[in-house]
């Protein structure tokens, strides 16, 4: 295929997030964001390779005049959307529920489907959608694929996957477990089999993608068997703003008791909770300063955070029975080394630990953070959903 050009486009309700991949190399050709769209204030911020940063301030109404900006600026670079050498444009999609399990050239029926599942989607995929048909309507003659989030996590055996309801309701209501950050999970997992100089099939692993969002999943011989999240991103880990594992009648409580509507109680769990909701900060970076301050609520909050960290580390040995790795990535788990070394500490039976000097290195690199003769490694795996996606993207329309 001589075109090997993919643009990366991850498209959120105010804001388009873009890359532009040569797959000879998966080098970046351009990066840029598109933010506050709709809004005063919209802003473009365009970064071509090797060359200085450009920003743009001014209206932009709609998604439609967000990726037009985009084409424009990539034009100036010579890297325009009408190029020949562009292969295809990949987007990122949220949910694909049980329908799509891997990446998928994007037709009409396609579009359908994402459509329906909007309903456990309802932040995200209608939002996916409007990057896409923008898109389409730009270059209708390219081939445009969707990489979704929930595909990795599609191989978890129903004993994973299903809640323990009435099968009749859940069915009806397409309850299960989905998870998401499945293209991290999927890039990272391989990169630390890759680490550890073996084959993905070779090797158990868990994932901790630990951002402002934070999800755990157990692979194992490259294939996801568990996952922390849920039908929404709302379950697992203590999140940034997210409260993760919560009793469910804590919801009838609030509503019963504390007289709080259903939409009150969603905001609560999802943008009141986690970090923030126990000390008010949701950066992991200021909660160690006031710890070191020695404030006793970001303490608690730091220490509510690696109990349930270390509880889904646990329940994940169990799952996979041997374990070769557990992987940190994302903004928290490339970055914060005290979050690592917390983690894992006291589980040293189990077979993990850190090495201080190592766990204390800053490098943008995959490296090992255990010592020499730990029999389970730990690694720092920097996180790369865009190339995922890209990757996901040129292997699909180079088969086609």
């Amino acid at each position: 295929m001589s075109a090997t050009r993919v643009l990366v486009l991850n498209s959120g309700s105010s804001s388009v997030k873009y890359q532009l991949l040569d797959m000879r190399d998966s080098s970046r050709l351009a990066v840029g964001l598109v933010e506050r769209i709709g809004e005063e204030g919209s802003r473009l911020k365009h970064t071509p390779q090797g060359g200085e940063s450009r920003e743009w301030t001014g209206p932009i109404a709609d998604h439609d005049a967000a990726l037009k900006a985009v084409a424009e600026e990539l034009s100036k670079d010579g890297l325009g959307l009408d190029s020949p050498e562009l292969a295809a444009i990949g987007h990122r999609v949220v949910h694909g529920g049980k329908t799509f399990t891997e990446p998928t050239v994007i037709d009409e029926a396609v579009l359908a489907e994402i459509e329906r599942l909007i309903p456990v989607a309802p932040l995200h995929n209608p939002a996916n959608l409007t990057g896409i048909r923008t898109a389409r309507a730009l270059r209708p003659d390219l081939p445009q694929v969707a990489v979704f989030d929930t595909a990795f996590h599609t191989t978890m055996p129903e004993s994973a996957a299903r809640y323990a309801i009435d099968v009749e309701t859940a069915d009806a209501h397409r309850i299960r477990r989905y998870g998401f950050h499945g293209t991290s999970h999927a890039y990272v997992s391989r990169a630390t089999a890759k680490l550890l100089g073996k084959a993905p099939e070779d090797v158990n692993v868990i994932v901790l993608h630990l951002g402002n969002g934070a999800s755990a999943s157990a692979v194992r011989g490259g294939r996801c068997v568990d996952t922390s999240m849920g039908l929404t991103p709302l379950e697992g880990l203590v999140m940034g703003t997210r409260s993760g594992d919560t009793d469910p009648a804590v919801i009838f409580h609030l509503a019963r008791v504390g007289r709080m509507s259903i939409d009150e109680i969603d905001t609560l769990l999802n943008k009141k909770s986690g970090l923030v909701g126990l000390c008010g900060d949701n950066d992991m970076r200021e909660i160690r300063r006031r710890i070191d301050e020695g404030d006793e609520q970001a303490e608690l909050a730091f220490d509510i955070y690696i109990h349930r960290l270390k509880k889904y580390i646990g329940a994940y040995y169990a799952v996979l029975g041997t374990v070769d790795a557990i992987a940190f990535t994302a903004g928290v788990g490339e970055n914060a080394a005290p979050v690592r070394e917390a983690a894992v500490a006291g589980l040293e039976t189990l077979g993990p630990a850190v090495d201080r000097e190592l766990n204390a290195v800053l490098s943008d690199e995959p490296r090992l953070i255990s010592p020499a003769d730990a029999r389970v490694k730990v690694a720092v795996v920097p996180t790369d959903e865009e190339l995922e996606i890209a990757t996901q993207t040129y292997a699909l329309v180079a088969r086609h």
